[in-house]
């Protein structure tokens, strides 16, 4: 893209991003105070002024413009959360994020910042046995592990989480008096599945496909609309509507699932029978996503009432954008029905990004589509704009 161009991308989403802060719906008394909350736990920040929007990007899709975006947003990230870097599933999140960006851009430092904390937290988890959420963080322990060459392999990097994965692998539910699957909620598919698939590579023991297989099947079974093609939250969600009437789904439980199938399927061993139906998910989600696609390239936090959650919403835009791409790179996806898509989708997300690096659009954490400020950043979704980045560079590298 030319100078000029650059200039006119650029005053086009400033002038977006000033019509969004006059007209956009307050969160509620009770969203007001989830907000607070993660302010106060430091995921993340929604100021009423996030400053001037960026105007040194471009839509281009060259590795240098993606380049520079995904280090904007991952400076600003580090300057501004890495005191905080805990091991809550909503930094897992973002961890993964950090290594494709490492990946992507070959910038060490953003590697170094996450073996800083697998180091700081001798690489465990917050908790045993560990639900999904508190498992989040191995997918960046297992990464790092391996990424390394054999002979450089520690089995200390990996040993904690082992423990914790054999320690459930023969429990029906995590808590007593909890009948609920261990991966009751859409959410778990993104945090857990992936260091199941990992451990498999890392010990070559095919138990722990086995238990992802068997429990994403269960989880699917539970919460798959098989006519809206679209996860309920949870159980307790099948049946809402939103206000229009129309079924309640979420972005960023949709994004959690498709994001979770790319994050197990190029690592489920080749002989796997499921491989097919994770494939299939993959590309029937893709198909309803992209049909609910906005004019400006994004979704909106209740994805079949836009006009309620006027805000586009980032995270569930950024993990849509990852899956696709990644389907795009994997051959699941036909490149000419969703790289217009992918690229518009990216497009957009820039349009978000301030001046300093901020990435706003961000809807708090939840369990259902809600209200926020423009300038609402968390680090979840900071994790998905990286690995959605990382992705679409790829594409873009091998020319897909």
């Amino acid at each position: 893209m030319t100078a000029a161009g650059v200039m006119a991308f650029a005053a086009g989403a400033g002038v977006g991003a000033s019509a969004r802060a006059q007209d956009y719906p307050a969160p509620t008394p009770a969203t007001q105070a989830i907000i607070d909350k993660d302010n106060g736990r430091h995921f993340g920040s929604s100021p009423e002024d996030g400053g001037p929007m960026a105007t040194d990007l471009s839509p281009a899709l060259t590795g240098a413009a993606i380049d520079k975006a995904l280090r904007k947003v991952a400076d600003w990230q580090i300057a501004t959360n890495q005191a905080y870097f805990d091991q809550i599933w909503t930094s897992g999140a973002l961890y993964v994020g950090f290594l494709a960006a490492a990946k992507a851009t070959g910038d060490a430092k953003y590697r170094d910042a996450m073996m800083a904390v697998a180091q700081k937290y001798d690489w465990d988890e917050r908790s045993h046995p560990a639900g999904a959420d508190d498992l989040a963080i191995a997918q960046m322990y297992l990464d790092l592990y391996l990424a390394q060459p054999q002979e450089k392999h520690d089995s200390h990097w990996v040993q904690a989480t082992k423990d914790n994965l054999d320690s459930v692998i023969n429990l029906k539910t995590l808590k007593d008096g909890d009948p609920r699957l261990p991966w009751w909620w859409c959410d778990a598919l993104f945090m857990a599945p992936p260091v199941w698939s990992r451990m498999y590579r890392v010990t070559d023991d095919h138990k722990y496909i086995d238990y992802l297989d068997e429990n994403f099947a269960k989880t699917s079974e539970l919460l798959y609309n098989k006519q809206e093609h679209l996860y309920a939250r949870d159980a307790t969600y099948i049946g809402k509507t939103e206000p229009n009437g129309k079924p309640m789904f979420w972005s960023r439980g949709e994004g959690w699932v498709m994001a979770g199938i790319a994050r197990i399927y190029d690592v489920l061993p080749a002989d796997d029978p499921r491989k097919p139906f994770y494939a299939q998910q993959l590309k029937e989600m893709a198909a309803r996503i992209a049909g609910l696609q906005g004019a400006d390239g994004l979704w909106h936090a209740g994805l079949l009432d836009p006009e309620y959650y006027k805000l586009p919403e980032i995270s569930g835009s950024a993990f849509f954008t990852y899956a696709m791409a990644w389907g795009i790179n994997h051959g699941i996806l036909d490149a000419k029905t969703y790289k217009p898509v992918v690229t518009k989708a990216w497009k957009g997300m820039l349009t978000h990004v301030y001046a300093d690096g901020r990435l706003g659009c961000i809807q708090q954490t939840g369990s259902e589509p809600a209200f926020y400020r423009p300038t609402a950043s968390y680090d979840f979704g900071v994790g998905a704009f990286l690995l959605a980045g990382s992705e679409l560079k790829t594409m873009v590298e091998h020319k897909r």
